[in-house]
């Protein structure tokens, strides 16, 4: 509110008015009036060029004291992708990273709230796995540092896959000789590499490999003609309007967290956000902000999937975090723009379901309750 009587009496001293100081001012003899001053408009943004803008979208430098990406291998991939697709590591056999995060949905199912063991329902939508490595942290709230720890959460989380405790995971994968396998080929220097930690560090392997490639890349690259010149004039609208504070870099977000209503609350906000994780009270109301790749396929949008056209979203976004009221043709171009995000998936062979091995008399039945 404080922040909203700022932008407020600003923009009255931008315009040259003052309600106060007019009704302090002696009014001038009736024989000599005075003309009202004329409203000045603020002079609109000088516009960017093709290599300013794509600025805003290239990769910070790499720290001096970050660790080294993982190396994945062929095995450790190829291990990851079957296991991104095994219902068997859900209690009942019938949920896998894939149905909340379909690879040939752009990586989403498209529901507000994905259906997890026995129909439930969590509290956040299912963000987009595609370009999820570039991300600062996983999940809404930021509580997994790397797609390694976010792998098998879902896997024993009551609500998702469910299933019991890190034991029963391992005795689903032990009971399968073409796992062990698998296995003992992708982490060859194990002594027991069937381990929760291997398991992910596959699933985050495959993940890796879940990348999409826009026009929109292209551009980045310096092939400034990619973008048609609407999508041109709804990037340099989403510059100058301040949303690349939060959506910049290669994956166009994903980089920071922001507080949702940052300039005008956000009505019916009951989520905490990144306080669930961190327990302070600064991230009361924080998100990790979204990449906006294939954003017009991602939808509904928002932590709860509380919005479901872009458009929409796209006016709450200036609204709320920007105190800005978008016309219609600015959102159109601000649309065009981010439809042009949409990327190519990988090939279809690569994101379709693997042939998975059969269970064994050993291997623990799906449990129902």
């Amino acid at each position: 509110m404080i922040q909203n009587r700022w932008v407020s009496l600003l923009s009255l001293s931008a315009l040259g008015v003052s309600a106060l100081t007019g009704c302090e001012r002696t009014p001038p003899p009736a024989e000599a009036p005075v003309a009202a001053p004329e409203a000045q408009k603020l002079p609109a943004p000088k516009p960017m060029t093709a290599e300013q803008l794509a600025h805003f979208f290239k990769p910070l430098p790499q720290r001096k004291d970050a660790p080294p990406p993982p190396e994945d291998t062929e095995a450790q991939v190829a291990l990851g992708r079957m296991l991104y697709f095994e219902p068997r590591l859900s209690k009942n056999h019938d949920v896998s990273c894939n149905t909340c995060h379909g690879l040939t949905t752009f990586g989403v199912d498209n529901k507000a709230l994905s259906d997890g063991h026995k129909g439930l329902k969590g509290t956040r939508n299912s963000p987009t796995v595609y370009n999820a490595a570039g991300h600062i942290a996983q999940f809404w709230d930021g509580r997994a540092d790397t797609l390694e720890a976010q792998a098998t959460g879902p896997i024993l989380n009551p609500v998702e896959m469910a299933m019991p405790d890190e034991k029963r995971v391992l005795a689903t994968l032990t009971s399968i000789p073409e796992y062990t396998k698998r296995f003992r080929e992708a982490f060859p220097g194990d002594k027991k590499p069937v381990t929760m930690a291997n398991t992910a560090r596959a699933i985050a392997a495959f993940e890796r490999k879940l990348v999409t490639t826009s026009r929109f890349d292209a551009f980045v690259g310096g092939k400034h003609d990619a973008l048609t010149e609407q999508e041109q004039r709804g990037l340099q609208l989403f510059a100058t309007t301040g949303c690349t504070t939060c959506h910049n870099g290669p994956a166009v977000g994903g980089t920071s967290f922001q507080k949702l209503g940052l300039i005008e609350d956000y009505p019916g906000l009951k989520d905490a956000g990144r306080f669930d994780a961190t327990k302070n009270e600064d991230d009361r109301g924080k998100f990790r902000v979204p990449t906006l790749l294939n954003v017009d396929k991602t939808g509904p949008y928002l932590h709860d999937g509380s919005v479901v056209e872009l458009p929409q979203m796209v006016r709450l976004m200036a609204k709320h975090q920007l105190a800005r009221t978008l016309t219609d043709p600015e959102v159109d171009d601000l649309v065009a723009f981010l439809k042009s995000l949409t990327g190519e998936l990988p090939p279809a062979e690569f994101i379709a379901p693997p042939e998975l091995p059969p269970s064994t008399a050993k291997t623990p039945k799906p449990d129902p309750s």
